[in-house]
């Protein structure tokens, strides 16, 4: 079984490191969108060479630069394919930890029911021998003949068993009522066993899917940050720039490019009056938060040292003893939005709960979920090729509604 698949092991939740990012390249990177191409680096000769022409250094600072752009994409797009992958991994295992919450209800209920029938069983048997060791009808009718003077005792017996073969009659119909709710029971148990093994069949998919590939992903992560740092050295070489200040220079390209993908924050109109958050039991939760910054994030962490997006926003908001939902961005909101806690994204406040979302439906599927600092920032555990971090807001697929924990209702 699952069960004893997962035993041993540190968990599957804190064991996997990109385990769902694995297929972004696999399978995701072959069928949702097309192979990445190879960048055609320039050699050193190369850059020496545009040194000595104005023209040809303009040409290769834009060759470089399209490169690095390149690579950043790439970037982005393996790690919202392994946001999703990680909510549907750890659905699938809330899946399994309801279905064996039910199996083990069933369990319960067929062995009282089966205990019941076997009750009714006894005490329909010890009222059966009963009425054969009294005597029987026939012999009260001659004893009324022979014996007249006895008639208001014995009428008195016959009224007796009829009262206790009414009573015998209805044990047997309860007894035959336990044992037919008995055996629906064990059908209903043995069909709850046979979906339970169906869902942790395809949890441990997920698992040895992701687990298989992890590597691979954090091969390309690895090979994307050493391409880069030669593709800086050599920017930084044609632009006569020190090394570290041409990567600040870069990466605050980067961040106008990430904020101007989409240019502008969604807008929604208000569902409903939600109250101010509560300022200290905000900062607590994120001083919690900031407390694992630069921390690892692995698929289903949850502290003390590792995480994952829902993962450290429970953990947050559980230091400030506020419940927001159980380990999944998708849960998280439909607890706010339960709670009618939510608020367009133009008018959220530090502390609030921001999603992200390829669907459009209100109640679609989340992917990523981090909490807003306020000035456009925010923090998150964003996927398995980084740490915990705070980052400008990333409007793309942002839900146009935020959710406020700690509004009082």
């Amino acid at each position: 079984m699952f069960l004893r698949y997962l035993k041993g092991r540190l968990t599957m939740r804190a064991r996997l490191i990109a385990i769902f990012t694995a297929l972004s390249i696999l399978v995701t990177s072959l069928l949702l969108t097309p192979a990445w191409a190879v960048p055609n680096y320039p050699s050193a000769a190369e850059v020496a060479a545009a040194k000595r022409s104005v023209t040809e250094k303009r040409k290769m600072i834009t060759r470089i630069e399209g490169i690095l752009n390149t690579l950043e994409s790439e970037a982005r797009a393996l790690e919202e394919v392994a946001l999703e992958k990680s909510e549907q991994y750890i659905r699938a295992l809330r899946r399994a930890d309801d279905m064996r919450a039910k199996v083990k209800s069933l369990q319960d209920q067929a062995k009282s029911s089966a205990t019941q029938a076997e009750s009714a069983r006894v005490q329909l048997g010890q009222l059966v021998a009963q009425m054969f060791r009294d005597r029987s009808a026939n012999d009260i009718t001659l004893e009324l003949f022979f014996n007249p003077e006895s008639a208001e005792d014995l009428l008195f017996e016959m009224s007796m068993q009829e009262i206790i073969a009414q009573r015998t009659e209805s044990i047997y119909q309860a007894a035959l009522d336990q044992q037919a709710q008995a055996q629906a029971l064990e059908l209903e148990l043995e069909e709850a066993k046979k979906q339970l093994e169906v869902v942790e069949a395809e949890a441990k998919q997920l698992f040895d899917e992701a687990q298989a590939a992890a590597d691979a992903v954090i091969a390309k992560v690895r090979s994307t940050e050493r391409e880069r740092a030669t593709m800086m050295s050599q920017l930084a070489s044609l632009q006569d720039n020190a090394e570290d200040l041409e990567r600040q220079r870069r990466e605050g390209l980067a961040a106008e490019r990430r904020q101007n993908a989409v240019r502008t924050a969604p807008t929604a109109p208000e569902l409903y009056t939600v109250g101010p958050p509560n300022k200290e039991l905000v900062e607590i939760a994120i001083n919690f938060a900031r407390e694992q910054l630069g921390e690892r994030y692995v698929l289903g962490g949850a502290g003390p040292n590792v995480w994952d997006c829902s993962g450290i926003t429970m953990k947050s908001y559980a230091a400030a003893g506020v419940y927001i939902g159980w380990h999944s961005a998708t849960a998280q909101y439909n607890v706010m939005a339960a709670q009618r806690k939510l608020v367009p994204f133009q008018d959220a406040q530090r502390g609030d709960l921001i999603w992200w979302s390829e669907e459009e439906a209100f109640s679609g599927d989340k992917y990523h979920v981090a909490i807003y600092l306020g000035d456009g920032m925010m923090l998150e555990a964003p996927n398995p090729a980084r740490t915990v971090r705070i980052v400008p807001v990333r409007f793309g697929e942002l839900w146009p509604y935020a959710g406020r924990p700690t509004a009082s209702r």
